[in-house]
């Protein structure tokens, strides 16, 4: 007969107690075979009392039969229980390996049949393994039982004995993995772990009891809602997942996504150590690709990620459940029994250190900037680690971008009323089409993660608010400036002029070197050596028909067409977050210098934090004394007598915003000042006794934004969008101004409408300066 691998190694314990228990791993009747054979060939029992039992420890969501080992259990606790299996390896090493469509109907290679498993051993015996995993005493197991359970291990024969084989299938698995990799490490035995969890058995004798209903009717729901919910990963799905991840990915992006090694090295030994989310932006429906890929290509544990219901349709919830996936309904607070299950649910795969992951926005960014983060999944999963006192627990934010993206033209006409098409297989095959075109690469940073010692209380909504806060800064601050998002900021900022090549170099250069300064994250395009794929993602750029470039007369210009301004904004907004500061720098140093009277110095500061509060519900700010302080740092790198050129005014202020170059007020705030100043106007014109309502605003808006950017009253389509005007509406709201009134209301509407109108004028100067102030310019040509 073919030997399988390690067959020679012995799997008899070193020391041989009175009472020996072989646990066999085996599905089939070959597999028991090959399992008593490699026992018989290593010796006798030497006095000892043997039993060898048959149990399959496949956890395919089935009840195990444990009726055979329910059978030798007693109260004796020098008994050794030896788990033993055969592990079939696929034809090649996971890089190279392919899962088949052809093996879901021959089936999986892993867990083959007794016909296929016997060709695979006599053809390629190196692919087959016996695996011994870690005796235990049954003495050992019956304390951890009772500890866990809280129940006597003897008089719950049936339990103990379901306790006994998940032990023995757990250290199986830890002997496999070493062979197959920790990417394969997978949740087993959830259903039945949860229902023996204490905690979880008095929650639902607590539903029972509020509900007025049975305990087997509340463990009939419990099943269903479990059924719903938890995600049984299995490797050729896995696999199977890992495949189409890179298939479709490889479509428009290169193979390789750009990440930092050590921050891989870092997050393992976080994700090994501690209870772990990790918290992504959110651009495309590819993020959720993009994170499971470079943990499989890095042999992490499985990372189980949360998906929106609207990616639940036939055949891709089917894989993405096999891989990790979990669907969660949108709306369950008042259904006590699910929360109860979805919290214990949580806390055993916190507990089990799987990594959970997840878009802390909720949605696809329409704008390119972060959105607002969504609470609802974050303040479960706290709650689930308040509830078992975990500590440690470690969030990570994760910023994911791209060169270029598929679906951002979708966004721009979204953002001007059409409704969004839902998503179905049909949908999905079409998006995926979609995709075969070049669209340079994809980067994925990894943030400092924010630790908590132990979860928050549920009910402090403060705390929740601040950890969400946290990480979005931090998502923010590793987000890697690429070209793009560069030479879009260039060409919006002298739109709609064009610029030469020249120019555009120039201004691009000038951005950058302001970056190095501030040591903030670069795509490795700007590096000298890297020119041809510059030139490359340029030449994306105008396929795409983002820029324009025209080259018949006596100079190359590029420019972006009006039509293509919403396009171009979105790569812009990406990178946006970090000139903001210096942007209301830019513009309190205008105000200051308008001003007439008074201290110039107070007048810098009062604009500073009018601005700051202007556009609160865009960008996220930090407390109010550490903004000040990024401002005076910010002032300091460009001019370290900041403050007394303010203070002397005059021409100093010409002087300060000479050492402020490059001016970015105009391409960072215009579109946001012209979209809030089309929803103060429509407001303005309102009568005092008329309220404008939430619903309607966006599409009145969008309707009034078209009209002032036919009149040349705004600058650009890129201010006009259903998002920009619901901010305008909540900023309006805060101030009151939004609900009915007198008189004196109708006037504060006008001022409002008029302070809009004159920021943007202040806008359009400091454009005017910073195209007055092109100098010589650079090739890179």
């Amino acid at each position: 007969m073919t030997k399988p691998t390690d067959f020679d190694v012995n799997p008899w314990p070193d020391s041989r107690p009175n009472r020996l228990i072989f646990i066999l791993d085996a599905d089939n009747r070959f597999e028991r075979e090959l399992l008593t054979q490699w026992l018989s060939h290593h010796g006798d029992s030497q006095g000892a009392y043997i039993t060898v039992i048959t149990v399959s420890l496949d956890d395919e969501g089935k009840n195990l039969s444990t009726r055979e080992l329910e059978q030798v259990l007693d109260n004796d606790t020098d008994g050794l229980v030896t788990p033993l299996r055969i592990a079939w390896l696929p034809e090649s090493t996971f890089s190279e390996y392919k899962p088949r469509l052809r093996d879901l109907v021959a089936g999986n290679p892993r867990r083959p049949t007794s016909r296929r498993g016997k060709a695979i051993l006599q053809k390629n015996p190196e692919r087959v393994f016996c695996l011994k995993g870690a005796p235990a005493t049954l003495g050992d197991m019956r304390g951890r039982f009772q500890r866990r359970s809280k129940l006597n291990a003897g008089r719950r024969n049936a339990e103990f004995a379901e306790f006994i084989a998940h032990q023995a299938g757990l250290a199986l698995d830890i002997a496999e993995r070493r062979l197959i990799g920790g990417r394969y490490k997978v949740p087993r035995y959830i259903t039945q772990s949860i229902l023996s969890n204490p905690s979880y058995k008095n929650a639902l004798k607590e539903v029972a009891q509020k509900d007025g209903k049975s305990m087997p009717l509340v463990l009939k729901e419990a099943h269903g809602y479990m059924k719903e919910m938890i995600s049984f990963p299995r490797r050729f799905y896995i696999d199977l997942f890992a495949a189409m991840n890179n298939f479709v990915l490889g479509l428009g992006y290169e193979n390789q996504v750009v990440i930092d090694k050590q921050e891989i090295q870092a997050l393992r030994n976080i994700v090994r150590e501690n209870p772990s989310v990790l918290l992504w932006t959110h651009k495309t429906y590819l993020d959720g690709m993009v994170v499971p890929k470079v943990l499989y290509e890095n042999d992490f544990p499985l990372p189980h990620i949360f998906g929106g219901a609207n990616l639940s349709f036939a055949g891709l919830s089917f894989l993405i459940r096999r891989s990790g996936g979990i669907f969660i309904r949108r709306s369950f607070q008042e259904n006590l029994l699910y929360k109860a299950t979805l919290k214990h649910y949580i806390s055993y795969l916190m507990d089990k250190r799987f990594p959970m992951n997840w878009s802390f926005e909720g949605t696809r960014s329409r704008l390119g900037k972060l959105m607002p983060p969504r609470y609802g999944l974050l303040k479960y999963v706290l709650e689930a680690c308040h509830n078992s006192h975990a500590q440690n627990i470690h969030i990570v934010p994760v910023a994911i971008n791209y060169d270029l993206i598929r679906d951002v033209e979708e966004y721009a006409v979204e953002q001007t009323g059409r409704i969004k098409q839902p998503e179905s297989l049909r949908w999905f095959i079409g998006y995926v089409r979609s995709l075969a075109k070049p669209m340079g690469r994809v980067y994925m940073d990894i943030g400092k993660p924010v630790v908590l010692d132990k979860a928050p209380d549920p009910e402090d909504k403060l705390a929740l608010s601040k950890i969400a806060f946290e990480v979005a800064v931090e998502a923010n601050r590793v987000t890697r400036l690429t070209l793009p998002s560069l030479v879009t900021m260039s060409l919006l900022g002298s739109a709609p002029v064009a610029l030469t090549q020249e120019e555009l170099t120039e201004h691009v250069l000038d951005l950058y070197q302001w970056a190095v300064r501030r040591d903030l994250r670069m795509s490795d395009d700007f590096d000298p050596e890297n020119q041809e794929h510059m030139r490359s993602i340029l030449n994306l750029m105008i396929k795409e028909r983002i820029l324009t470039r025209y080259d018949q007369g006596p100079d190359i210009v590029f420019g972006i067409g009006v039509e293509q301004h919403p396009v171009a904004s979105y790569y812009r907004n990406t990178v946006i977050h970090f000139f903001v500061n210096k942007a209301i720098i830019e513009m309190a140093v205008m105000k200051a210098a308008e001003a007439t009277e008074g201290d110039t110095l107070e007048t810098f500061w009062r604009e500073v934090d009018h601005l700051r509060d202007l556009f609160k519900f865009e960008f996220f700010y930090a407390p109010t004394d550490k903004f000040h302080e990024e401002i005076k740092r910010e002032l300091e790198l460009a001019s370290p007598d900041w403050e007394g050129r303010i203070k002397r005014g005059g021409g100093e202020f010409v002087l300060l915003l000479d050492e402020l170059a490059p001016l970015v007020a105009h391409a960072t705030l215009l579109t946001y000042a012209e979209a809030y100043s089309v929803v103060a106007n429509m407001l303005a014109q309102l009568e005092p006794d008329q309220a404008l309502d939430e619903k309607s605003c966006a599409n009145q808006a969008i309707r009034y934004g078209r009209q002032a950017f036919m009149q040349r009253r705004i600058s650009s389509e890129a201010s006009i969008g259903k998002i920009l005007f619901q901010n305008a509406y909540q900023l309006l709201r805060h101030q009151g101004l939004t609900d009915a009134g007198g008189e004196q209301l109708g006037e504060q509407r006008k001022l409002v409408a008029r302070e809009l109108r004159e920021l943007a004028v202040r806008l359009d100067r400091v454009k005017g300066i910073a195209t007055a102030r092109r100098g010589s310019p650079l090739d890179i040509s």
